[in-house]
Order: C-alpha cells, then structure tokens, then sequence
C-alpha cells in the first residue's frame, strides 16, 4: 500500500469523518441511518458515489465537494473503462463530470472540486489510465486533508470572536459529518468548548430532513458537548427569553454581495437574530464564495421530493396527495449577516469589496484580532 493511501486510512481513525478512502475505495457513513445506526456503505464506481451525493446518504456543501473529487478518482478505478482514444476519454471525463454536477445544484463545493479535477484532467490526460487513477486518487486525499485544515482554521478565527462563555443557536448539521471532519459553524462550537468559552448549543430539529435533530445532535453527545434540540418555530421565543448571545450557521454557496444560501430556515433565523439585537455568523471555506453570481437571486435552489414532507421516514403526517412546496436551501442577504468566518479570517460587510479580497489575498486577519 502507498504512502497515501496508509495516510487516508490513518487520518480517518483520528477523528469522526463521514468519509474514507480505504485501499482502492471509498466509505460513507450512511448519515441517512442515523442517529439509530451507525453503517458504512462501500462506493466503488462514480455512479453509486452520485446516487449517495443525491440521496443524502453523504451531505453537507464540503462533504458533497470530496465526495465529488473521490467520485472522479473511482471513474478511474477500472483502466479497462478509460477510453485509449483521446477524443473518446475527453467524453468519458464529461460524463464523469455531468453525472456529478447533476446531483446536488445548489452545494458550490460540488462544482468547485469538480473544477479542480478537471484542471487535473486538461493537464494529464494523455497519461496512462493507471496514473490518471493515482493522479485522481491523490488529489481527492488532498482536498480531504486541506478541508479539515480550513475547518481547524475556522474554528479558531471563530471562536476569537468571543470574548465570554456563549450560548449559541445553530440550524441543520454543519459539523464533522457535513464536512471531511470537525465542521465550520460546529467546528466553530468545537474550538469554543476547547477554550471553555461554551455554555450551550441550542440545536434546530431542521424540518423537513431533520438533520439538526438527527445529525447535530449525534454529533454534540459523540464530543460530549451540552446541547438541547429545539423545533424550528421555538428559536423566536428562545431569543425574546434572552437565552440565545449568537447564531451560527454553515452556507452552501456565498455570492458577491454576501447573499448566502444555506439550508431552508436560515433566512428566518437572520429575520429574528436582526429583530432581538443578536449577532448572525455565517462559517464556511473560501472554497463556498461565488464570485461569479452578482447577488442571491442568481443561487439555483434545490426542491426535494414532496414526500419528505407528506411524511417522516416513511410515516404519513399529512394527506397523501396535497401539494407540498420543498426547496432544500434559502437565502439570507448579506445584509443580515453580522460576519463570515473563513479559513482566512473574518469577513465585514461591505461584502462586495472584502469577499473579493479575501480570494485575492487570503489573509484577512489572525486568530484573536
């Protein structure tokens, strides 16, 4: 076995990662089994890695980008599949790459890792299929690597935020299992607990997937860190009562103005935060920014099936034929949002001018300004 592949299955022992590559494939924490069961599935071609981004069974915006780059590494898994023929291998990497692409619109990390293989694939493609595959291999372990890094970072810049021990309110899953391993927002929380700067994580149940309930909440008694679930429709409440000093969330795409999509029950969360006098923070990677969309209104919006609301896994909780509304992601405008928390610092508003910097020059600022 390679050096980096004995490096993949070392890392993924370290920590809690809903994702390991594992000899010659690749392992999902099937998070649509928990919190009951905790089961691995095996992916061993692109298209089971597509039918798991699309089901859910691996989710969250930085998780979805190196399942993605891992996806493009077992479409090469298989020399005898890789066309000798240039112009032919030009449309097996398209297909490859539309067969991604199609799965998840909204996530940006799925189209930016895919962007980052493809640059792989200009560059080798007249290599051996062997080698496409090691080339492919090693570069989605990268990603993995350098996304637990900028998680660590986030953390870190994040938790300089406070000064006090915080009571903080959060939405979906934005930890660990969303991510290669420990999270933005609740990576955030995890770096905070580590300064003893954490009094409580106020969990939203995150109808109609119930990912909070189900996933920040495994998550939170896994690290042994004191949160309480609440139902969606009680975070104004809980802010009027004087019990929330923060919220924080994760973010599927940002775009130039700071618009940022993130899952549905967001922009209600930035709504209250703004009314009661409470900060919002939004955390996520650089690699989320979307400088090439103008505003908010421009983010393609995920709908998911209606059955995720007529019923909670597989129990009817509504007629069976009345017409349900599902879009996945909302939009908070960058007005709302007190701060981004990235690898490279903390972004301010005016969004415009400071998004754009930091992928210009990614140094805002240190840990503790």
């Amino acid at each position: 076995m390679d050096e980096s592949l004995d490096w993949g299955k070392q890392m993924t022992h370290a920590f809690l990662t809903p994702i390991r590559w594992v000899d010659d494939r690749v392992e999902l924490l099937d998070q649509r089994r928990l919190p009951f069961e905790e089961v691995w599935l095996t992916i061993t071609d692109v298209r089971t890695m597509a039918d798991a981004i699309r089901s859910m069974a691996i989710r969250g915006a930085p998780a979805i980008g190196i399942a993605t780059a891992m996806g493009v590494a077992l479409a090469f898994r298989d020399p005898k599949r890789v066309p000798a023929d240039l112009s032919q291998r030009d449309r097996y990497f398209e297909e490859i790459a539309t067969v991604l692409r199609e799965t998840r619109p909204t996530a940006v990390n799925l189209r930016w890792a895919l962007d980052r293989m493809s640059q792989l694939y200009r560059r080798y493609r007249s290599e051996s299929p062997e080698a496409l595959y090691r080339i492919f291999r090693d570069e989605a372990l990268k990603i993995h690597e350098e996304d637990i890094a900028m998680n660590r970072a986030m953390g870190e810049y994040g938790a300089a935020e406070f000064s006090r021990p915080v009571r903080l309110l959060t939405i979906c899953n934005t930890g660990a299992l969303a991510t290669g391993g420990y999270g933005t927002a609740l990576g955030v929380i995890r770096s905070l607990r580590a300064q003893n700067k954490l009094l409580a994580v106020y969990a939203c149940e995150t109808r109609p997937y119930l990912q909070g309930a189900r996933l920040t909440m495994w998550e939170l008694e896994h690290d042994e860190i004191p949160g309480v679930l609440i139902c969606d429709n009680m975070a104004g409440f809980l802010m009027q009562r004087g019990e929330v000093d923060a919220v924080i969330t994760g973010a599927d795409r940002i775009v130039a103005n700071g618009d940022t999509a993130n899952k549905i029950g967001t922009y209600t969360l930035a709504v209250l935060a703004r009314q009661h006098g409470i900060p919002f923070y939004v955390a996520a990677p650089v690699s989320t920014i979307d400088l090439s969309l103008e505003d908010g209104s421009a983010i393609p919006i995920e709908e998911r099936s209606p059955d995720e609301v007529r019923a909670v896994f597989g129990h009817p909780i509504a007629p069976p034929n009345c017409s349900v509304w599902n879009p996945a992601f909302d939009v908070t405008p960058g007005e709302l949002i007190t701060a981004i928390i990235t690898n490279v610092g903390v972004i301010r508003p005016p969004y415009r001018e400071t998004l754009a910097a930091a992928i210009r020059n990614p140094v805002v600022e240190s840990p503790g300004v």
